[in-house]
């Protein structure tokens, strides 16, 4: 069967009366069962029609040996060759396992109480004997199998592209009810008996059911609103195209991180220089300002300036151009902060120059001699 064409396929469905629709790479093997399962209920069905013509031979031949009794009365019989029957009927049909009530006697009975019996097809919708039960489970397996391949389907054609224009991977379940219907010829009872199995079941068959709200956990049958698989079913080309989609996405993240980690290593090179510019910087405002502050004092000792302090303002436009004041401003300030806190020869004082209080710099001159000198 693996060697019919698509076009050979379509011909032999439809000569056992079913209608396939497009014969695609994801729906080949979903026909391929169906047309299996059409073979083999066309041979059940032959069986059946050859039986029922060997039954009315036999039929035939019981009334021939009836008449031939009836003609030659004084003909003495043994009573086991007048109710010899052909080799078939002592043999139990493998497709039937019920049949009429004249079915139950003995087969060495009256040839009268054969007539009218018909075998009749398994029925197991109401028996809870073992064999039925078997076929029941059998059948939902089936159900079950059928199912689960046209979620797959479905939902690797969604995962592929989506040629069919499907709107989400979780089919709707009326859908799946009809294609079942349509495949397996199952009643709607038994699909739901399948979802029950499916939600009563602790076992992962990978066909997830959801609601309305797909977050929360479906505990009943009619709260079903679509059927989703847990594994999809791709093709090679679908799962090539995927794994080298994959594949360059990884490879493109790994050089994006790798570009960023580069690129934040530069912005932290370039942030450590400026900030040891700007340390270097500080240092040299630091000597500027002593230099300054020392110098003012000595012209105030030799009487060519005024006070011996001098304002921390003045000195800052002294030293710093009015055009660069605004980007120096971080130097100035840490400058001035570490003056404060490290440099012992100068000290910080407020004095009221020209009415206004204005902080100064005052240069302490040291001590002549040294304690051990003393």
């Amino acid at each position: 069967m693996a060697g019919l064409s698509d076009l050979e396929l379509r011909r032999e469905l439809q000569a056992l009366g079913f209608q396939p629709g497009p014969i695609t790479d994801t729906t080949r093997d979903v026909y391929r069962n169906k047309l299996r399962r059409l073979r083999g209920e066309a041979r059940l069905r032959d069986e059946e029609r050859l039986r029922e013509e060997a039954w009315a031979r036999g039929e035939e031949r019981l009334r021939e040996e009836a008449r031939l009794r009836e003609e030659a009365p004084l003909r003495a019989r043994p009573a086991a060759a007048s109710l010899r029957a052909e080799p078939w009927l002592s043999q139990p049909s493998s497709g039937s396992a019920c049949t009429t009530s004249g079915a139950h006697g003995d087969l060495g009975a009256s040839p009268a109480s054969w007539v009218g019996m018909k075998l009749l097809p398994v029925d197991c919708e109401e028996k809870t004997d073992e064999f039925c039960q078997a076929k029941q489970k059998a059948a939902l397996l089936e159900l079950l199998h059928e199912l689960y391949n046209f979620l797959a389907i479905q939902a690797g054609n969604f995962e592929c592209g989506n040629p069919e224009k499907l709107k989400s991977k979780c089919i709707p379940v009326t859908e799946a009810q009809e294609y079942i219907a349509n495949v397996t010829s199952s009643s709607s009872a038994k699909f739901e008996a399948a979802l029950t199995w499916i939600l009563s079941s602790n076992k992962d068959v990978g066909i997830w059911l959801k609601g309305e709200d797909q977050s929360e956990l479906v505990t009943t049958v009619d709260k079903v609103v679509c059927l989703e698989s847990a594994r999809p079913r791709m093709g090679v080309g679908c799962r090539l195209s995927r794994a080298l989609l994959t594949a360059v996405t990884n490879v493109l993240i790994f050089f994006w991180c790798l570009a960023f980690l580069w690129g934040l290593l530069i912005l932290l090179r370039y942030r450590w220089r400026k900030l040891e510019e700007e340390e270097q910087a500080m240092y040299e405002m630091v000597k500027k300002i002593i230099d300054v502050v020392q110098d003012h004092y000595v012209d105030w000792e030799q009487d060519m300036e005024r006070y011996p302090y001098v304002g921390i303002l003045h000195v800052r436009d002294t030293l710093i151009p009015p055009q660069s004041r605004r980007r120096m401003k971080r130097v100035w300030d840490r400058a001035v902060e570490f003056l404060a806190s490290n440099e012992s020869r100068i000290q910080t004082e407020s004095h009221r120059v020209a009415g206004e209080d204005m902080l100064v710099w005052r240069w302490t001159k040291p001590s002549s001699f040294s304690d051990s000198e003393r």
